[in-house]
């Protein structure tokens, strides 16, 4: 057994000592993307910092804690938000989160960010869910020496976000009304965004829209052997030959702006399973 074995087990094992049930769903709260706890039954709530081993996010509008118990009659664990690569930690750290989901026994894995939009057909505020995605932040967790009671070596990649899963949430948005892009996902390192040469480079490799989490997280829950789907608030447009200097205020403006939109789909897709 690894030390990252011994780890996981570790914080499995003090998760479960404040909600004993096993999770079905896991989900990842992205920036400005809180409120599910609202349609949450909250049987348990753990700061990430009481976590033996966990890391701790330093991100501003993550607000760094675990919400345990039941949306739409189904067992849930959420994080309301995450640990991002730019922020110093290792790929490991980063990705260890989702490991311990997976430790839990999360199947199905719902992830949420904010992202630039690069297509010119999009506005701010429109949501997106994730068909594919390009990695270019440079690093990979899945690097190193590989622990196959984690996962395989070589983890296939044809399907990273669940097709099933995004078939449902189309149809949910067109039930709900709630306008829906979808696409191709690329993820940079950050903190800074793009150039304007930068974001046509993005455009013409085949990204739609662009952001800098998300990818080492699905790389693990597909190793994993995790179901994913990705819901994505555009916050803002990348247009190199519009390009306008980043507003954080306003980038957190319209994701909290978005966020109801975005629960909405969640308990949705999450009921979805309930009823079958």
């Amino acid at each position: 057994m690894s030390d990252l074995k011994d780890r996981i087990d570790e914080s499995v094992a003090f998760i479960r000592s404040r909600f004993a049930t096993t999770p079905e769903f896991g989900l990842v709260l992205g920036t400005g993307l809180g409120g599910v706890s609202g349609d949450m039954t909250v049987e348990a709530r753990i700061p990430y910092g009481e976590i033996p081993h966990f890391p701790v996010s330093t991100t501003e509008s993550h607000k760094g804690e675990l919400e345990c118990g039941h949306i739409g009659g189904r067992p849930c664990i959420v994080m309301s938000g995450r640990i991002h690569f730019y922020e110093g930690y290792s790929m490991e750290d980063v990705t260890y989160p989702i490991r311990v989901l997976r430790g839990l026994g999360v199947d199905r894995l719902l992830l949420t960010n904010a992202v630039g939009g690069m297509d010119p057909n999009y506005r701010a505020g429109d949501l997106f869910v994730t068909t594919d995605h390009i990695n270019l932040i440079g690093a990979n967790p899945l690097i190193g020496p590989n622990d196959d009671s984690l996962g395989p070596r070589f983890p296939d990649m044809s399907e990273p976000y669940d097709l099933s899963m995004v078939e449902r949430v189309e149809t949910l948005a067109l039930e709900e009304k709630i306008p829906l892009r979808k696409g191709v996902f690329v993820a940079v390192a950050g903190p800074n965004l793009e150039t304007r040469a930068e974001y046509r480079f993005l455009r013409w490799i085949g990204a739609d829209v662009v952001g800098m989490s998300l990818v080492p997280e699905v790389l693990v829950a597909v190793h994993g052997g995790m179901m994913v789907c990705a819901l994505a608030v555009i916050t803002d447009m990348g247009l190199p030959d519009a390009l306008e200097p980043v507003d954080i205020p306003r980038i957190l403006a319209v994701a909290a702006e978005a966020s109801p939109k975005v629960t909405r789909l969640l308990v949705r897709l999450i009921e979805s399973y309930t009823a079958a």
